[in-house]
């Protein structure tokens, strides 16, 4: 296993920072659209990366988790006149990668982007991310995708892999998927959100099955989908976990479950991160471990020094754990 991140560098002392607080692979996108990215700049971003002693493990595909009027891939989702176009361009991108010896991408496939409620007061007067169904506005009318129904949102999901999966299989190239973030009910804002429940992302994996078809397992996500996270998360990592369909892990705790929860430090949520660690590296997972979101603190650099402290965590507990299989 890895520690990993995903969070975007302003600049080459932020990568220098990433290196020096143990992070060795990274997450990591060149300037521009990934529509436009040619094999040169996946390149030089690579080079660039390795000069400054990490590894570029990942980059995002065009389709983000924002909501789909952001979306730098539309019609995938929509089913629009240039849904081959855009499925297209992802196909070359992934030979790119392929070709500069970048062995895996990230995606979403998101209509609705990552629906929360105000931040609330979290450790010393962090501030955190929340999700409370019973605060939002559970009529929310549809977006750009209008009203879609579940059978028709698993089609045009269906369509995409039947054309990228292969691509990705020839090329060698893991495609790791968010889940919906979070589980919403059937409907809301016009949506079913396929990939918000286990039993959605079960189906998921299994539709055209390749070795390169998997998750990024975010494990705040999935927390969010379970009544129990604490009791029920061990059973949901070693399903994916035992079937190598966990491709990178958002390391991210909750407080709370289905339906009203609170984004938390990993040494303060529901779930037991340590032991979900230990259950990480007896299914042989050997990818990267990254903070995904972290609570707002308070100082100059509130961003870094709350991923720092992640980094520090799991840090932490990859050494104890590889200390531990070492006796």
């Amino acid at each position: 296993m890895k520690l990993g991140t995903q969070i975007a560098a302003r600049n080459d002392d932020d990568y220098r920072i990433m290196a020096q607080l143990g992070v060795t692979h990274v997450n990591a996108d060149p300037p521009g659209s990934p529509h436009d990215w040619i094999r040169a700049d996946l390149e030089k971003h690579r080079d660039h990366i390795e000069s400054l002693g990490l590894v570029l493990d990942m980059v995002q595909l065009p389709l983000a988790s924002r909501p789909i009027e952001e979306s730098q891939s539309p019609d995938i989702l929509t089913a629009g006149p240039d849904r081959d176009r855009q499925i297209d361009s992802i196909c070359t991108l992934i030979e790119n990668l392929a070709a500069v010896g970048i062995p895996a991408a990230k995606y979403n496939m998101n209509i609705i982007g990552i629906p929360r409620t105000p931040d609330e007061p979290g450790r010393g007067g962090s501030m955190n991310a929340a999700f409370r169904w019973d605060r939002i506005d559970q009529n929310a009318a549809p977006g750009r995708a209008g009203v879609l129904s579940e059978d028709e949102n698993w089609a045009r999901i269906d369509y995409f892999l039947e054309r990228v999966v292969p691509v990705a299989e020839a090329n060698k190239v893991r495609l790791a998927c968010h889940p919906h973030d979070p589980y919403t009910p059937p409907g809301y804002k016009g949506v079913t959100r396929v990939l918000g429940t286990v039993e959605g992302l079960k189906k998921f994996v299994q539709m055209r099955e390749s070795p390169y078809h998997g998750l990024n397992f975010c494990q705040g996500t999935v927390g969010e989908m379970l009544d129990n996270p604490r009791e029920e998360i061990a059973d949901v990592i070693r399903w994916f976990g035992s079937r190598d369909k966990i491709f990178n892990v958002h390391f991210r705790n909750i407080a709370g479950g289905k339906l009203s929860f609170m984004e938390t430090f990993p040494d303060e949520g529901d779930m037991d991160m340590i032991e979900s660690l230990r259950l990480y590296h007896d299914l042989g997972y050997q990818h990267m471990l990254m903070p995904d979101h972290v609570p707002t603190v308070s100082g100059n650099d509130p961003q870094n020094v709350g991923f720092a402290f992640c980094y520090g965590y799991i840090a932490a507990g990859l050494q104890m754990i590889r200390a531990g299989a070492a006796r």
